[in-house]
């Protein structure tokens, strides 16, 4: 199904389905996917970026079922899962996400249920917008609940970052799960990846954000995700830095004149890139939205020069994107090599700006791609029926 077409999770349906099938009335735990705004491969260099969670939500039905069993359904996938809770291992399948966040908090000391689980979700999989962060944090609400404990949006974000590492083995910073956990209602955060300290900017009147999946992916991204982040180490070993957070754009060019080549280009995009997220946070705040467009642009220009993992389709499709009225600027997001991109536009114009993109790049790739606008909401919560 097109993340265009998906349909928002009815969360009484899902209630009654859970209930047939397992004869207890569920509780309802629902945490948010995300967009980045800016501030692209900087998180693994302790540095800055901007995200917020959006209108798409991974819901999960939960209730304790007296056994030591995780007993699984999830309405994307055919099969069901039942898993042993004291003896949980990775299965190389949906059910690790889940599993691998209740591994982590019991290795912390929560005494987490045996649980009756039903998933259900309208964030797109594998689009860019943190699928698998979503089940993740929803995933802690659930079984922080079931134990009768509490805990810090920001430890909760730790669990399920250590669960994304260490359990499912995907190397990934905190930002995903940081703005599934911490999100606010009309507002981006710009994150220190360093301090985990959050502050918020205000979305500006009229802004409003628009999503296009490129269709494109290559295979090898893991390796290239690898590759770059070994290349920033390497650049703060050689500048004698901890990471390349501790550059500050002014003491920028005397770093480059001891770095080169790609080493070099690596180093600049992070430096002149945890500026960009500065000062986007600082035009958004002051309600201005030709300046964050400009700077998210700019920060396309870095990703694609610099930093290298854009490919020719994204181009052309933040190309397209800038072109068009009513788009303030746009660049891609995520790890790249394919994917996605997000655009600043102007919400009364949000819809005609999605139609002309769409079809102007289906010419491109011969598909119709995905495409939606989202809006900023809060972070992980339990809802009431």
């Amino acid at each position: 199904m097109s993340s265009a077409s998906m349909k928002a999770v009815n969360l009484v349906q899902l209630a009654e389905r859970f209930t047939q099938r397992y004869g207890t009335v569920p509780r309802l735990f629902r945490a948010p996917g995300r967009i980045n705004i800016i501030g692209e491969h900087t998180d693994y260099s302790e540095g800055f970026v901007m995200p917020a969670a959006i209108d798409r939500w991974c819901v999960i039905a939960a209730a304790p079922n007296g056994t030591r069993r995780l007993r699984m359904v999830a309405s994307a996938f055919a099969e069901k899962v039942d898993l042993d809770l004291d003896a949980l291992r990775p299965e190389k399948d949906w059910s690790d996400y889940p599993a691998g966040v209740a591994s982590i908090l019991m290795a912390d000391g929560i005494a987490v249920p045996g649980m009756d689980i039903w998933i259900d979700s309208d964030v797109p999989m594998g689009a860019g917008v943190s699928s698998s962060a979503a089940i993740e944090v929803a995933m802690a609400a659930a079984c922080l609940a079931m134990a009768g404990e509490t805990a810090d949006r920001k430890q909760i974000a730790r669990w399920t970052q250590a669960a994304e590492n260490e359990f499912v083995g995907r190397s990934c910073g905190i930002m995903d799960q940081f703005a599934s956990a911490n999100g606010l209602e009309g507002k981006a955060l710009m994150l220190d990846c360093r301090s985990l300290e959050a502050t918020p900017a205000s979305l500006p009147a009229g802004a409003g954000f628009l999503f296009v999946n490129s269709m494109v992916k290559h295979s090898h991204v893991e390796g290239d995700y690898r590759q770059r982040r070994a290349d920033c180490e390497e650049a703060s070993r050689q500048l004698g830095v901890p990471f390349l957070r501790d550059v500050s754009i002014d003491a920028l060019p005397a770093a480059l004149q001891k770095l080169s080549g790609t080493i070099a280009r690596r180093c600049r995009h992070v430096v002149t890139e945890n500026e960009r997220v500065r000062k986007a946070a600082l035009a958004m705040n002051a309600g201005d939205l030709v300046e964050p467009g400009r700077l998210m642009t700019q920060s396309h220009a870095s990703l694609r020069d610099d930093f290298e993992v854009s490919v020719p389709e994204v181009d052309r499709l933040v190309e397209i994107a800038c072109a068009t009225e009513g788009v303030y600027g746009a660049r891609m997001m995520g790890g790249g090599f394919g994917g996605s991109i997000i655009a600043l536009v102007a919400v009364d114009q949000a819809e005609a700006v999605r139609e002309a993109i769409v079809a102007e790049y289906a010419d491109v790739v011969n598909k119709v791609p995905d495409a939606f606008t989202c809006r900023a909401v809060d972070g992980v919560n339990e809802v009431e029926l």
